[in-house]
């Protein structure tokens, strides 16, 4: 793994090697990350895994043409190669109105902001296997409990540099921690299997192995002896974390890639309200240790705070250059990257503002409805938003969550279930996307 000084120097080296060999622009992008992974199961040792990985990437622009391409090796001789490649791949690439580097003056310049990401600890494997031993270890005495899938814990540094031709260089590098364990309770065929696990930028956040086994043990345990329930339209309560894949499904079509090809169900929702007017969506990049904070996104352009939704409307599209051309509008600083292909646009750390109400609250009412703790398959239509999805959790009978179901499905359309979408008070930011309890009305529920 090479230094930050180190990469950032590489990606500059590479895009001036670029302009010499004939580019009217280049950036370059360095990537590299490393981790070591211990995992347990029944109290046994099962593998320790050491992976280091590290990519450096050149995208140039011959006029309206342009191409990228990204290597593992980092030696001068074989960058000097690569330049050559994506020039000529470059040349025989099709005209493209909309490509280049993002506008000059939109460049984040300066000193980077400071999100205090990386923790200068760094574990050694003996304590990982402690804490995957021990997190294993709470969730198999939890009675009940009858078989394991195993424990785990890791921990893992990454590092980004990013340099343009037209003025911009940064680097910066990001930590993690983690701790799982995954069981089983019951026997033969009535086997119901639950996990819990938590990641954290600095490992004095993270939860005590003891209380994340528990807590896996515990939801194996509650999903015993499922019921069987009758189809019908049902309030469907979304559990905190499984509930940010609503925001996943919004997301997806704010970005502006799929604007531009009118491939969204969003399309034309720009400034409308979808969301009652008591709902706002936050990104928010600078968060300090947030899983999924960065001080400049992948064209090197400063990120900010921003809302999504903003009491309900939306605000705008998530849009890296390119796309942000194409439809005459600004970049947005969500563009992202790999070492190679074209760039997309995505977030980083999004909540859902909460509500003013307890989750029992939001429940009081409800005289048959399902607590959702699990989601299966990927039936989404991102064009319609039509939404179906196997799902598994509890029925919620006079307000309360009593009797396990699974083998379920819940379906609706994404619009129609943003319109009614209610969130509890009881916002907790644990992931890289947090959502209180949700409650949505009138979903149709199938029985298994």
């Amino acid at each position: 793994m090479l230094s930050l000084e180190e990469a950032q120097s590489r990606a500059q080296d590479l895009v001036t090697a670029a302009r010499r060999a004939g580019a009217d622009a280049a950036d370059a992008i360095y990537a590299c990350n490393a981790s070591t992974t211990v995992a347990v199961r029944l109290g046994t040792l099962e593998d320790v895994e050491r992976s280091e990985g590290e990519e450096i990437g050149v995208r140039v622009f011959v006029g309206q043409r342009s191409a990228s391409i990204a290597a593992s090796d980092m030696n001068p001789a074989t960058l000097a190669t690569l330049v050559d490649r994506c020039i000529a791949m470059a040349r025989e690439a099709p005209e493209d109105r909309y490509a280049g580097l993002a506008p000059e003056d939109r460049l984040l310049r300066g000193s980077l902001p400071e999100l205090d990401i990386a923790d200068p600890s760094d574990p050694e494997p003996a304590l990982l296997r402690a804490r995957a031993l021990e997190a294993e270890g709470a969730a198999r005495g939890v009675s009940g409990v009858t078989n394991s899938e195993g424990g785990g814990a890791s921990n893992g540094r990454s590092q980004v540099a990013l340099a343009t031709s037209h003025g911009f260089a940064g680097a910066y590098a990001g930590t993690s921690h983690s701790t799982w364990a995954s069981v089983l309770a019951g026997t033969g065929a009535d086997m119901q299997r639950d996990h819990a696990s938590h990641s954290a930028r600095y490992l004095d956040d993270l939860d005590d192995p003891t209380a994340i086994g528990q807590r896996a043990g515990e939801r194996a345990v509650a999903r015993l002896n499922p019921a069987k329930i009758e189809s019908g339209v049902l309030p469907v309560v979304f559990d905190p974390r499984i509930g940010s894949g609503l925001l996943g499904h919004l997301i997806g079509g704010m970005v502006g890639a799929a604007i531009a090809r009118r491939s969204s169900f969003l399309l034309d929702s720009l400034g409308e309200t979808l969301f009652d007017r008591a709902i706002t969506i936050i990104d928010d990049p600078l968060r300090p240790r947030g899983l999924r904070s960065r001080p400049f996104d992948g064209e090197g352009l400063p990120v900010a705070r921003s809302a999504l939704i903003d009491k309900g409307v939306l605000t705008g599209w998530l849009m890296d250059s390119a796309s942000a051309r194409q439809l005459g509008l600004e970049p947005t600083g969500h563009a992202s990257r790999g070492g190679s292909g074209a760039l997309g646009a995505g977030v980083t750390n999004v909540h859902m503002e909460p509500g003013s109400v307890s989750p029992a609250e939001l429940m009081a009412d409800i005289k048959r409805g399902i607590y959702v703790t699990e989601l299966i398959g990927m039936g989404v239509n991102g064009v319609t938003g039509d939404y179906s999805r196997g799902a598994a959790g509890f029925l919620i009978e006079d307000g309360e969550i009593t009797r396990p179901v699974s083998e379920i499905t819940i379906a609706s359309n994404l619009k129609d279930m943003f319109r009614v979408l209610v969130p509890a008070n009881d916002l907790v930011f644990r992931y890289g996307m947090n959502v209180p309890t949700i409650r949505i009305d009138g979903m149709t529920v199938a029985g298994g």
